[in-house]
């Protein structure tokens, strides 16, 4: 990612830590699963219909990828509001796809009822912008990024 932050206490980070519960709980289930597997391997010899140890590979190395995922979107940034405007990071290789969107860009910006999704508009008219799904970011944190960007915005 990005090398040496240059002032870290003027930026604020929204992670995609609302969107990493689904992984981690798709993981303790896969993991549950194999484990289970590993556990009815014992029962073998009385009942050979029991499937083979060896198929609890499969969700288990599945169980670890998706928690090396969930870690990820725990950690890393989906939103960070700088002092220079808002970066934004995709959900897959974040790193090169990242986008810049200058403070000066923006016309306005609006959050809907739900507060699920930002549009931040470049021009009055509305005829142009960027729409951001919330739902990555945990619902508490929500109101904070609104609040800051409407408030830097305003100011």
């Amino acid at each position: 990612m990005a090398g040496n932050i240059q002032s870290p206490e003027k930026e604020l980070r929204f992670t995609r830590s609302g969107q990493a519960t689904l992984f981690w709980l798709a993981a303790a289930v896969l993991a549950m699963v194999g484990i289970t597997m590993l556990a009815t391997a014992y029962y073998r010899d009385i009942n050979p219909q029991l499937p083979h140890p060896a198929w609890a590979i499969a969700p288990l190395g599945l169980a670890l990828l998706l928690g090396r995922m969930a870690t990820s979107l725990t950690r890393h940034a989906y939103l960070i509001l700088t002092p220079m405007g808002i970066e934004i990071f995709p959900f897959l290789r974040p790193a090169q796809g990242m986008r810049m969107v200058l403070w000066q860009e923006i016309d306005h910006a609006e959050i809907d009822e739900k507060s699920t999704r930002l549009t931040l508009h470049h021009d009055a008219a509305k005829t142009s912008g960027i729409h951001l799904s919330l739902t990555p970011i945990r619902a508490d944190r929500r109101p904070l990024l609104a609040k800051a960007i409407l408030g830097r915005l305003a100011g």
